[in-house]
């Protein structure tokens, strides 16, 4: 038995609470396939993005605590639907003209517009996976034109074409009336054009394992359902992949919720029980709008590990779930900071505490303790001052407040300095906007170097905090969050800002004295 797993037993942690439903699933009775299966599905019709990485993530989260509560053996299936046909085509792809003859196209048939794979399927396929290894998750990668063409469902469709007006029962009630005319739940490939074909079945033959239908040139065909000559309609295909597979838990966006609830009916209609599900809020953008693959709006996965660490990116993926949240990049330093904190703080908290912290679940309770010592957001502020561009120069700001340092960082730590120096370029020089003191916050900022001045300058960071209070205080501002953000806006040019102590003593006394009686 793990030893955390009493405690396990009643976190509130939303992983755990989810682990817990799996647990009971099973509570009589082991699975027979012999482990528990979790799934994490992804349609390949455009680049990958943070909330198809997302979905990856969170269920992983769900597994190991699955694995604190249960001693049954899990396995994680990736599955991609690449045999769905090609919709539109995505705006952020190169040779748009060329894919556009392609249209209705299963994915894997469709030419990949950069010239890299054997289809466009197989670069998103390749995108997504080497960025889930890189990340070191543990997952079966499932292809679905490889198992409907490998036999895999060859099963579970006979299944679906036995219950084939049975699946219509279910599903018609949810469709318009000429959509209920026409629905089949098979969607046949035409042999001349390969095209996935949204037509009537006119006949089915549960005894042949055959349909019949009118392909794109309008000759009447009769194929059998197997072998990857048919692909089932998304509600059905979701329902026959949880049945052949055994699926046991699967999470998907608010948007799949209708869509949860049908292929669900529709597993028990073919004889399984449906997996257990969790349905999580949406990302947006900074605009408030759902972040797009075809639109390539919002963060990609590339650009926040371009400003910012993985273990941030999982921290914020992890809070609140089921609340919608804008993705852009403004919330990376903060974000980044509050990592920060959680690490710094975890080792002091008992376990008790520990298994309801994030990132106890971001690292699958192996929690690294040793922490860099400054926040994002100083360095963020640090370079926006000194107007740092190379990061030799940002190191040397850090080693006057940490002089144990080494002369030259390590790599994990020149990534850190990197990535806050890029993000100073592109999102905090663009928009800095410093404002001249008015004459209240002139006379402040005078006593706030003369206080400055009388310190020793080996002071630490809290003797010079100190000094700031009290110069706030000693003037009559509305309240201190005003004296503090007439030194965010008139020495950093920005609202918001760092604990001014630290920054003070990273960026040095002398440098911090000349900045502020430049600004007077």
């Amino acid at each position: 038995m793990h030893p955390l797993k009493e405690l396990a037993a009643s976190s509130p942690a939303w992983p755990f609470a989810e682990a817990r439903s799996l647990v009971k699933r099973y509570a009589e009775k082991a699975p027979e396939k012999g482990y528990v299966l979790f799934e994490t599905g992804y349609g390949p019709s455009g680049l990958p993005h943070i909330g198809t990485f997302a979905e990856v993530a969170r269920t992983l989260m769900v597994l190991n605590a699955f694995r604190i509560l249960s001693d049954l053996p899990t396995r994680l299936i990736c599955y991609s639907d690449d045999m769905d046909g090609l919709r539109k085509v995505p705006d952020n792809i190169p040779q748009q003209e060329r894919i556009a003859q392609h249209l209705g196209k299963p994915l894997t048939q469709v030419p990949d517009p950069f010239g890299e794979y054997p289809s466009f399927a197989h670069h998103n396929n390749a995108r997504l996976r080497a960025f889930l290894d890189g990340f070191g998750f543990e997952y079966e990668f499932y292809s679905s034109t490889e198992c409907y063409r490998s036999g895999r469902f060859d099963e579970a469709l006979l299944a679906v074409l036995r219950h084939h007006e049975d699946i219509r029962r279910v599903v018609l009630p949810t469709l318009g009336p000429e959509r209920q005319a026409t629905y089949s739940p098979f969607l046949p490939l035409c042999p001349s054009t390969g095209e996935v074909l949204q037509v009537p079945i006119l006949e089915t033959d549960a005894a042949a394992g055959t349909i019949t239908f009118d392909d794109a040139t309008g000759e009447r065909q009769t194929v059998e359902v197997t072998g990857g000559r048919v692909k089932c309609q998304w509600k059905v295909d979701w329902a026959m992949r949880w049945h052949a597979l055994a699926v046991d838990y699967e999470m998907s966006g608010k948007d799949l919720l209708e869509s949860v609830i049908l292929s669900s009916k529709i597993t028990r209609v073919l004889g399984s029980r449906p997996p257990e599900t969790y349905t999580y809020e949406l990302f947006l953008d900074e605009k408030g709008e759902k972040i797009s693959k075809s639109k390539g709006n919002g963060l990609t996965i590339d650009e926040w590990l371009a400003y910012a660490t993985p273990e941030s990116l999982s921290l914020f993926l992890y809070r609140k779930p089921r609340k919608a949240k804008r993705l852009h990049s403004g919330v990376i330093p903060r974000t980044m900071d509050e990592y920060q904190q959680h690490q710094e703080g975890f080792a002091k908290l008992p376990p008790e505490k520990q298994i309801n912290d994030p990132l106890f679940h971001i690292h699958s309770g192996d929690v690294p303790t040793e922490s860099f010592g400054l926040s994002y957001s100083v360095l963020l502020n640090l370079a926006s001052v000194a107007h740092v561009r190379e990061t030799d120069e940002l190191w040397q700001f850090v080693r006057r407040y940490l002089p144990d340092s080494p002369k030259h960082p390590s790599e994990e730590t020149e990534r850190l300095l990197k990535r806050a120096v890029r993000y100073y370029a592109d999102f905090v020089e663009p928009n800095l906007k410093l404002r001249t003191p008015s004459e209240l916050e002139a006379e402040a900022f005078g006593e706030l170097a003369k206080g400055l001045r009388s310190l020793d300058p080996e002071a630490s960071a809290e003797d010079i905090q100190t000094v700031v209070y009290e110069v706030g205080k000693a003037y009559p501002f509305e309240s201190l969050r005003h004296w503090f953000q007439a030194l965010y806006e008139c020495l950093i040019g920005q609202s918001a800002g760092p604990r001014m102590g630290t920054f003070f003593k990273v960026f040095g006394l002398e440098n911090s004295i000349d900045l502020i009686e430049s600004k007077i």
